[in-house]
């Protein structure tokens, strides 16, 4: 086959959104069918289902007896929202960025919660900050990993078990994809959306004993709205953390959400999660390796996030042209593949360096990550010989 000649092979599933991402394999409107529609949520049997999604989620993430898991509104953002909200101010604390989401919450802290003992930590997207810098004696606010950069903290070694300050964790493209350390973490945020391929909308909440006693013994400055408040009168409110959500959620949503849990169970818990991912993330690194016209945008191999595989094109063709000119090329890929309905959604996020962004979570099958890389050739021999033709 040469570079013009398209592939014999399409991927089966052309989902390779950064989220919402792809459905389980099998998936079908049919797992949905026992969701208790026009039923409350506060009814014995909308209870339960929540109560089931939580103590599931607990099981298969393995999270320990003694963290809290609460369902909150607003999916990832909405849970981290609650807790800078609510926690941040107790003591100074440290802000992690490295991509978007990170810089989002940067923003929260120290122009809208205006914070004056807030110390920010960056690195140009495809690095890491300097983890060594940071000081445990504060609070540290940190994605485990960059969904827009591809960059992930490669352990939890870096967190000492001593630590002064709440270790509070945005790891929504991490959750059941990369192994979570929960006595490092304090605070732990993720969304359906992401590994699982649930619905938007949604998200979750685990809390160690240590973030319980922060939310119990300190009262922010500020008020509170309530769809913040994780308190009443001084105590935690338990009911959010059995089921009794703090706004009405979308109970078809929440039936995905256990149908994919339960899937996950199926196919062998949280360590087969993790091996496909693996796996996903292999044929995407078996290609690059061999590949000179792409490149990883993580410079650091062991940071390299398995779930959300941004790459870049080093084509040096390519990069003496104008940044606008550069973008345009590898939208050009990502849009050929797009309208022959072979990869939907890879291009890169809009804040992020001009590239691809590939999604190889626990959802996406390995043969399709292979079939995509030689159709990711093909596009880019297309808009390569564009670009010839242009000069």
């Amino acid at each position: 086959m040469t570079m013009n000649d398209a592939p014999a092979t399409r991927p089966e599933n052309p989902n390779f959104s950064s989220g919402p991402c792809a459905k389980r394999p099998g998936w079908t409107l049919d797992a949905l069918r026992d969701a208790p529609l026009g039923r409350s949520h506060r009814a014995k049997v909308g209870k339960a289902k929540l109560k089931e999604a939580i103590d599931l989620t607990r099981d298969v993430l393995e999270v320990p007896a003694d963290y809290r898991i609460g369902i909150v509104p607003a999916s990832d953002t909405g849970a981290v929202e609650m807790v800078l909200w609510s926690m941040l101010g107790a003591r100074p604390v440290d802000l992690l960025a490295w991509e978007s989401f990170g810089e989002g919450w940067v923003t929260d802290v120290v122009k809208q919660l205006k914070l004056a003992d807030a110390r920010v930590l960056t690195a140009p997207y495809g690095e890491l900050p300097d983890l060594k810098a940071v000081d445990f004696s504060r609070d540290v606010v940190f994605t485990w990993n960059g969904t827009t950069s591809g960059v992930m903290v490669p352990d939890a070694e870096w967190i000492p078990a001593d630590r002064a300050g709440l270790t509070i964790c945005d790891a929504t493209s991490a959750a059941f994809a990369q192994k979570l350390d929960f006595a490092k973490l304090d605070v732990v945020t993720f969304s359906w959306q992401k590994v699982l391929g649930g619905e938007a909308a949604h998200g979750m909440l685990i809390l160690s004993p240590r973030a319980v006693e922060r939310l119990e013994t300190y009262k922010p400055a500020w008020p509170l709205p309530k769809i913040f408040r994780l308190t009443k009168g001084g105590k935690l409110i338990e009911g959010i953390f059995q089921g009794e959500t703090i706004n009405t959620p979308s109970m078809l949503c929440v039936e995905d959400y256990l149908d994919a849990l339960h899937w996950s169970k199926r196919i062998g818990g949280l360590a087969a999660l993790q091996e496909r991912s693996n796996r996903n993330f292999e044929a995407i690194a078996q290609w690059v390796h061999v590949t000179p016209w792409v490149d990883f945008l993580a410079t650091d191999p062991v940071t390299r996030s398995n779930t959300s595989v941004c790459l870049k094109v080093v084509d040096p063709q390519v990069l003496a042209l104008p940044a606008d000119a550069q973008a345009a090329f590898a939208k050009a890929i990502a849009s050929g593949l797009e309208k022959g309905g072979i990869a939907y959604d890879i291009g890169s996020y809009r804040d992020a360096p001009a590239g691809l962004r590939i999604w190889c979570g626990a959802t996406i099958e390995r043969a399709d990550v292979e079939a995509l890389t030689h159709w990711l050739d093909w596009a880019y021999g297309v808009a390569r010989g564009s670009l010839s033709e242009a000069a």
